[in-house]
C-alpha cells in the first residue's frame, strides 16, 4: 500500500511557474514508476509527465514538453513536476500516481493515486 500526498499547487499568473510536490510512504518508493495527470472540469483526466523508479527514463505528453519537468528524489520519497510559462489552460486539478507495470500514459495502470493538488492560472 503507497500513500501519496501532493503539494504545491495555488494560483499563479500567466507565464508564471510553480513546483508540484508529491510525498509517497508506505512502501519502497523505487519500486514505483511515478507519473502526473491533470484533470480540468468537464474535461478527462490527462497524462503529463512519468519517470522510471530510478529516475533514468522520463515521458511526457506533447502539451507540456519543454514547459515541464518530472524528477524525483528517492532518498525522500519524493516526485516532482517544475512547471514552467503556465497558461490559463493549464488551470486543473493535479495529481501524482504510482504503478509498477504498463504504458506510462495510461491512468488505468496505476495503482495508487494522490488526492490533487489544485492549480489555477490566470490571465
Amino acid at each position: 500500500q503507497v500513500r501519496l500526498v501532493e503539494s504545491g499547487g495555488g494560483l499563479v499568473q500567466a507565464g508564471g511557474s510553480l513546483r508540484l510536490s508529491c510525498t509517497a510512504s508506505g512502501d519502497i518508493f523505487s519500486n514505483y514508476h511515478m507519473g502526473w495527470f491533470r484533470q480540468a472540469p468537464g474535461k478527462e483526466r490527462e497524462f503529463l509527465a512519468a519517470i522510471s523508479g530510478i529516475g533514468g527514463i522520463t515521458y511526457y505528453a506533447d502539451s507540456v514538453e519543454g514547459r515541464f519537468t518530472i524528477s524525483r528524489y528517492n532518498a525522500e520519497n519524493r516526485v516532482y513536476l517544475q512547471m514552467e510559462s503556465l497558461k490559463p489552460e493549464d488551470t486543473a486539478v493535479y495529481y501524482c500516481a504510482a504503478r509498477t507495470r504498463g504504458s506510462a500514459q495510461d491512468a488505468d495502470v496505476y495503482d495508487y493515486w494522490g488526492q490533487g493538488t489544485q492549480v489555477t492560472v490566470s490571465s
